[in-house]
């Protein structure tokens, strides 16, 4: 008899988050499971007891990695001893490649028989294509988000499965969830991301879209679903906007603006993908450090930032990104969906049906894709 399959998780953001919890969630219907690691709250909710809390590693790119380098280097140090103490069979690292491949690096000088998987391929086919080759010498497998990831991971040595994004399986809003957000004036959902820095950066610039917006909308609304480590942030920074949002926490909540908004103005990430299960027609504005937006672009492979338009092979979302995130050239673009919003529709929907809505979910299809990598499939 099999004993019982004992991980060890390092997700670091709200999204890796969500994916553990629900491989987890998943792993746990096919066999015993014991695990240990860093996660958020719904990781917590799943059973484990997360050695700091997630929030120490939601930041994103190299400038903003910088002021925090000698905390992030012990913490490495620190999950990465824990990784080797807890007696894992493997380690899961989940997003958050500068963070969780470092772990693995010194898991496997320590221990190379320890098997590595990591849960969302990173996007090599963006930028720095040459990160697969590095990834494969601490790497084993790889669980894929994007069907056109696969032979990418391949070809540099590990092996690979699609196993469908988790926006495909996420509830949508129930009437009543939707019916909440009934009211008078077009619904504006407002989304600036989930770390503090992009938080910082993207409020202002979003709070000058509504005050423009509203010139030609005096009823506009505007709902602002956040996460619990920006929450007091987004509240300070949009105190002063012309309209004053709605801010939102709570998930049936989120649910229900989502459904009911007229547009959104969202952070790049992969809310767009959230926007689309939704059918919620976007526009995406981001800005980051200069360094680190001159480096992504010197090496960018592509001509867009936003899922949607990547895996439907469009290019129907408009993109702000850098000089371009600004409240002149974002609010026309919003206008224009206002008039015309079923413009992204079909975009909309073959996104999702590319992703694996109405397949099996995707945490159980990771759940099973883990324990093929393990041998105990």
């Amino acid at each position: 008899m099999i004993g019982t399959l004992k991980l060890f998780f390092v997700a670091g953001e709200p999204s890796g988050d969500r994916l553990g919890a629900a491989l987890i969630a998943a792993l746990r219907s096919l066999v015993p499971v014991d695990i240990a690691g860093v996660g958020g709250p719904l990781m917590q909710a799943q059973g484990l007891q997360s050695l700091f809390p997630m929030e120490e590693l939601s930041v994103m790119g190299i400038a903003e990695v910088l002021p925090k380098y000698l905390p992030l280097k012990r913490r490495i140090r620190e999950t990465a001893d824990a990784a080797l103490a807890s007696g894992a069979e493997a380690l899961v690292t989940i997003d958050s490649p500068d963070f969780g491949l470092r772990v693995a690096a010194l898991v496997k000088a320590a221990r190379p028989q320890m098997r590595v998987i990591h849960y969302v391929a990173p996007s090599v086919w963006a930028w720095r294509p040459g990160r697969a080759k590095k990834m494969a010498r601490v790497v084993d497998h790889v669980l894929a988000l994007l069907p056109f990831e696969p032979p990418y991971m391949t070809a540099a040595g590990m092996t690979c499965d699609f196993v469908g994004h988790p926006v495909v399986a996420e509830p949508l809003a129930t009437e009543a969830e939707r019916a909440a957000f009934d009211g008078k004036g077009p619904l504006l959902l407002v989304l600036p991301g989930s770390r503090k820095g992009e938080v910082a950066r993207l409020a202002p610039v979003f709070g000058g879209v509504v005050a423009r917006l509203k010139v030609n909308h005096p009823d506009l609304r505007v709902a602002l679903p956040t996460v619990r480590g920006v929450a007091n942030l987004v509240r300070e920074l949009s105190a002063n906007w012309a309209v004053q949002p709605r801010i939102i926490e709570d998930a049936a909540a989120k649910r229900g603006a989502f459904a009911a908004a007229d547009v959104a103005l969202a952070a790049s990430g992969t809310v767009s993908l959230e926007l689309a299960a939704n059918g919620c027609p976007m526009v995406i504005a981001y800005d980051m450090h200069p360094l680190t937006l001159w480096l992504m672009r010197r090496a960018a492979l592509v001509d867009t930032v936003t899922l949607v338009n990547l895996v439907s092979e469009t290019r129907v979302v408009p993109e702000f990104i850098g000089r371009d995130c600004q409240p002149e050239k974002i609010a026309p673009a919003l206008e224009a969906l206002l008039a015309d919003p079923t413009a992204q529709a079909a975009a909309m929907a073959l996104t999702m049906a590319r992703l694996g809505r109405d397949g099996e979910p995707p945490g159980l299809r990771a759940a099973r894709s883990v324990l093929r990598a393990l041998g105990r499939a």
